[in-house]
């Protein structure tokens, strides 16, 4: 009976069981790509054993809050968290076991009070206790897109005798008698709609109390008086003070480059450079709005940026920038059918179709007879499913749509800067288009004038003078503020595009940041060395330039959240892009205590934009899709990305310890005393021992902050689903993993609690080791997995996985490395 209670009360039960517990939830991921949702569902997530794991978790907790007297201790943080986990499990089981969750297909005109429920065992039906009618369903899109904007049903309910009207659309919920109506799709030719509906009320409250009691929770474990985090931040306190010793100083130069090879000199490439488009002009002509496919009313600047490096992967092309590049293709197409424009990145199709290595023309993508050269694999490509398309077939695609974008634009497509009076759909048209829809006079203006101001360009570009090309321009200008009466074009807010575009403010963040955080890493330890006034101002000035650069990063995301309309975290760029803010944010908030933590959050952010800017990231900004409209986004995406930051500066501490560790001498020179450490200067262990000790508990400070507001964020994401389509959790593979990455992270937190466990070398390997599950939240997921998620993936996401398995292997040796030197030592 004892050795029972000992093993339900231990921390390494704990320990084990939650190990358990994140191989079964990853296992059970891969299940439900390989065999489906069901499956999945059937063999992890709803069977007895993983009940059996979850309620042993709860016993363990419950055991150990008696055993080591929690309550007595006062450790209120601690508690509370693992209550609010065990309430929010017991709301789950409710929801499992009494919750109801059907599908409501309606047609316009169609009442109906049968439920459509699936579940293992087949379909069946149940009867709601009231009818819904469909009076009328709505598809809205962006102007002049095929995009959804947003999807509605306007449905009368019959209950008791009375009728009442009301609006379903996303994150707008119908709540009727504890049945909550959710819009989930609809029907292809837009006269019917597929409603989601849930009855979860017990439940959902019971759930949501736990979620405010975990947010009570994190609370009391970051600011309580008994809590760890402060305890940690006066241990760090109580090491500066007692700090006399000298430190040794070593640099990391952690500074990414770019291999660039040097373009072959193509006589054409040298022509279309040679009769460049002035600046000035193209700049005016960069500035006119257009139309995107999304729908997107943008710059041509914005337009002429993503061609170019769509097509040809670079920002400007030779001495051209992104504006003189397209007018002057569009002026000399024939021209730049010839040039190496097209960028190639797979050498086995390179080899198979005879192409130059890195860039090829337009031109020689056919051959001698005019037939299309990728006509066979892409047809081959497109009758596969995704999932079973290789390398090979991804790029013969992808190929292709750089042939297709360049074909539109030499025959004046793409290109739309003009609007249709009356327009239904508010739609703005190129003049290589279908302009059957516009008549008279429009139509002869539409289908000449780019033809007459390109024209006047070539005059230009031959003899320098483009005054003529101004007036053209100036009436397409005219033309469109005339004809667009729709839709509201804020001329404001094309200026800030344009400000945005030229600044390129991310680039030049990602150089200040990592040159700052290089030399204030320098400075960091040369300040542990030597104490001088000098080097002090020194490192304050630096802290001041990363302060100056990191408002100019916020501008940035400020002024693209002004230009999108929407919070700038919604793909996989802008997550990027905040995660690297959110790290510097991290890295400044522990300035005062660890100016080593400061200057490697620098450098980490100045990476995580090196990251961003690669060619596979897309810059582009795209409107929302209708889910993601909701004030749930701003806070669940802004909160989970800021836990990223705070965690991936614990991996970069937890790295840089194990760096000490491995390439450092006599270790357990550390536990000799004062007087023996004072005189034997030349020790290593003097030198770096104290270091260890003040970045292992950095790096445990910021783990705890990253773990909060990665929980907290989960769940905000859970309340966001459940506004937003009925249930706030449904086992989808990004909330898994996400879940996977709490637990993790929660084991390399338990582990000091078992003595033999509770060491810096451990800690620190740990720490480094849980940010996969981080990377496999971010990445992994969309490049391995599917989901609800999806459109948030990033297509060329593989092209990060090399630097990846080179990381892993650096840490594994670097493991292997710290860990013989401590054998040795010891």
């Amino acid at each position: 009976m004892k050795l029972l209670e000992r093993i339900a009360s231990s921390y390494v039960t704990a320990i084990v069981l939650l190990i358990i517990y994140a191989f079964c939830l990853a296992l059970a991921t891969f299940i439900e790509k390989y065999h489906g949702t069901v499956a999945a569902k059937m063999i992890v997530y709803y069977s007895p054993l993983f009940f059996l794991l979850q309620f042993l978790l709860v016993v363990n907790f419950l055991a150990a809050l008696v055993k080591h007297r929690l309550l007595k201790k006062k450790k209120w943080g601690f508690i509370l968290i693992h209550f609010a986990f065990i309430i929010i499990l017991f709301g789950a089981l409710i929801s499992h076991l009494f919750g109801e969750e059907g599908i409501l297909h309606l047609r316009e005109g169609e009442s109906s009070n049968r439920l459509m429920v699936e579940t293992s065992k087949g379909t069946h039906y149940h009867t709601l206790p009231f009818h819904v009618e469909l009076i009328k369903f709505t598809l809205s899109r962006y102007p002049g897109s095929s995009s959804p904007s947003s999807y509605e049903s306007e449905v009368l309910v019959h209950i008791d005798g009375k009728t009442q009207q009301a609006r379903i659309f996303m994150n707008n919920v119908l709540d009727v008698k504890g049945y909550r109506f959710f819009q989930a799709s609809y029907d292809r030719d837009e006269m019917g709609t597929v409603l989601s509906v849930n009855k979860d009320v017990a439940g959902r409250n019971v759930t949501y109390a736990g979620y405010l009691l975990l947010a009570a929770g994190f609370v009391f474990s970051i600011l309580g008086k008994q809590s760890r985090f402060r305890q940690l931040s006066k241990q760090l306190k109580d090491i500066r003070a007692a700090s006399f010793f000298p430190v040794l100083l070593f640099s990391l130069f952690l500074a990414p480059f770019q291999l660039q090879a040097t373009p072959e000199v193509v006589v054409m490439s040298d022509a279309v450079q040679k009769f460049a488009v002035k600046p000035d002009h193209a700049a005016k002509f960069g500035a006119i709005p257009m139309q995107a496919y999304s729908g997107r009313m943008m710059p041509v600047n914005t337009f002429s940026s993503e061609v170019l490096r769509k097509i040809h992967k670079a920002e400007a092309f030779g001495n051209l920038n992104s504006d003189q590049f397209l007018l002057s293709l569009l002026a000399m197409p024939e021209m730049w059918m010839r040039v190496p424009l097209i960028a190639l990145s797979n050498n086995e199709l390179t080899y198979f179709y005879d192409l130059p290595e890195k860039h090829c023309s337009y031109l020689e993508m056919f051959d001698s007879n005019g037939n299309y050269k990728l006509q066979q694999k892409l047809e081959d490509a497109y009758n596969k499913q995704p999932a079973e398309r290789n390398s090979f077939d991804k790029d013969v695609i992808k190929l292709d749509e750089k042939v297709n974008i360049l074909y539109q634009l030499f025959h004046r497509q793409m290109l739309n800067i003009f609007p249709k009076e009356g327009d239904r759909n508010h739609k703005w048209y190129a003049s290589g288009d279908d302009l059957s829809v516009f008549s008279g006079q429009d139509s002869m203006f539409v289908s000449r004038v780019l033809d007459w101001y390109l024209m006047e360009v070539q005059t230009g570009m031959k003899e320098g003078d483009y005054s003529k090309a101004d007036e053209v321009l100036d009436m397409i200008t005219t033309y469109q503020q005339k004809m667009n009466t729709a839709l509201d074009i804020n001329p404001k807010k094309i200026e800030t595009e344009l400000l945005y575009n030229r600044l390129d403010i991310f680039r030049l963040c990602k150089k200040f940041y990592l040159i700052l955080g290089g030399l204030l890493l320098v400075v960091s330890f040369i300040t542990l060395l030597k104490k001088e006034k000098r080097i002090t101002w020194l490192t304050w000035i630096l802290a001041i330039g990363v302060s100056g650069v990191f408002l100019f990063h916020m501008t940035g995301m400020g002024m693209r959240w002004y230009i999108a309309g929407y919070a700038p975290w919604s793909n996989s760029y802008e997550t990027m892009v905040y995660v690297s803010w959110a790290t510097v944010l991290a890295g400044l908030l522990f300035a005062r205590r660890s100016s080593v933590t400061f200057a490697l959050a620098t450098l980490f952010g100045g990476i995580i934009l090196f990251v961003s800017g690669l060619n596979w990231m897309d810059p582009q900004i795209n409107p929302l899709v209708p889910v993601l409209k909701s004030p749930w986004l701003m806070f669940h995406v802004a909160v989970i990305v800021a836990a990223y930051g705070f965690l991936g500066i614990s991996s970069l501490i937890g790295l840089t310890n194990l760096c000490i560790m491995s390439f450092g001498r006599n270790t357990q020179h550390a536990a000799r005393s004062t007087k023996e450490k004072a005189s034997d200067r030349s020790s290593y262990s003097v030198l770096h021992v104290p270091i260890i000790k003040e970045l292992t508990i950095i790096n445990e400070m910021s783990l705890l902050i990253g773990l909060a507001l990665m929980t907290i964020g989960t769940f905000l994401g859970a309340v966001w689903a459940n506004e937003s389509w009925g249930r706030y959790w449904g086992w989808d593979p990004k909330e898994t993993w996400a879940l996977v990455t709490m637990v993790v992270y929660a084991i390399v937190i338990h582990l000091r609690l078992v003595r033999k466990w509770d060491n810096p070398w451990l800690f620190n390997l740990s720490s480094v080791i849980a940010f996969s599950s981080v990377l496999m939240t971010y990445f992994g997921v969309n490049y391995f997995l599917s989901g609800m998620h999806s459109y948030g993936q990033n297509d060329h996401i593989g092209g990060i996985f090399m630097y990846m398995y080179i990381a892993i292997a650096v840490v594994i040796l670097l493991g292997i490395l710290s860990y013989r030197k401590l054998a040795i030592d010891n």
